[in-house]
């Protein structure tokens, strides 16, 4: 459970100031500028070699974010034409160091006991030559990012990562690393699950306190122009899927915000594909040798 200073989230560049470079550390082209479109500073990562150009929190490998918030979310641009690789350190119970990395640079999910990593699929807006091509072939496009790629609400259940794929118990996050080419508005941690598309009125007479879900704080959203509608702006992904019974082999667009039927027909050509048996099976393998009550290994 998130100590009190944490709760109901933490804005993490707000808290940890990461304007300063003092508990965070920056290497090559790494610059705050002023984005036009959601009227806030953002940073813009950028450079051919993604572990040459990098924003890393906390500054050094020795030192711990200690964030025990579940859900970490990420306010990101991929850029156009470009590839991205994150990097996130999280603790287990267990005392053991998981690093969880996903980028638009892999083409399959791989794991091991302590590392698991997943492609990242860069979606383009509904309707543009990106989105019309996936939905014609039936698949989505990996690779770099389409040049209309889109602000986008990356919601990373820490705790369900952890015990789908390495029946791990969460503690906290310790460190993250953002690598070129991407723009970062922020990152929160939260043990809420937050809905970007409806208003702090609207919340309270749908009552979506009663199912878990609260409106996105206003230092953590987007704007959105009166008359539009958030989710025709932005994408929101949430990783694993609500309701996944079974690990997912990248992280990609759903069709829907946090609320919505994953069950809907029209949902289906963009919900995350499921593995395969065989690494089903080598998952399960993993689960057994990695379980907590049978061996602790060392990271």
């Amino acid at each position: 459970v998130p100590a009190a200073w944490q709760r109901p989230y933490l804005n993490v560049f707000k808290h940890f100031r990461v304007e300063e470079w003092k508990r965070s550390a920056k290497e090559g082209d790494v610059v705050a500028l002023k984005d036009a479109r959601l009227k806030a500073t953002v940073y813009r990562i950028r450079g051919s070699v993604p572990a040459s150009n990098y924003l890393q929190l906390p500054r050094t490998g020795t030192q711990s974010l200690g964030l025990a918030g579940r859900y970490l979310y990420l306010l990101f641009r991929p850029m156009p034409r470009k590839h991205f690789v994150v990097h996130l350190d999280i603790a287990t119970e267990e005392k053991q160091v998981v690093r969880v990395s996903f980028s638009n640079l892999f083409k399959e999910f791989k794991f091991t006991s302590t590392w698991l990593q997943f492609p990242f699929v860069c979606g383009g807006a509904e309707g543009s030559a990106s989105d019309v091509a996936a939905r014609t072939s039936g698949h989505d496009l990996m690779g770099a990012a389409p040049a209309d790629v889109r602000w986008t609400c990356l919601v990373l259940d820490l705790l369900s990562i952890l015990s789908l794929y390495l029946n791990r118990r969460y503690s906290h996050l310790k460190s993250v690393k953002l690598c070129s080419n991407l723009l970062v508005k922020n990152l929160c941690t939260s043990d809420l699950v937050f809905d970007p598309g409806v208003t702090f009125s609207e919340a309270q007479h749908a009552d979506l306190a009663r199912r878990g879900l609260a409106p996105m704080p206003r230092e953590m959203a987007f704007p959105v122009p009166k008359g539009e509608s958030w989710h025709n702006l932005y994408n929101y992904i949430r990783f694993p899927p609500e309701g996944s019974k079974l690990p997912c082999d990248s992280i990609r667009k759903n069709c829907s915000g946090p609320a919505a039927d994953s069950e809907d027909p029209s949902c289906r050509l963009t919900q995350p594909v499921m593995l395969t048996k065989a690494v089903r099976d080598r998952l399960s393998l993993i689960h057994q040798i990695t379980s907590p009550k049978t061996v602790s290994a060392p990271w």
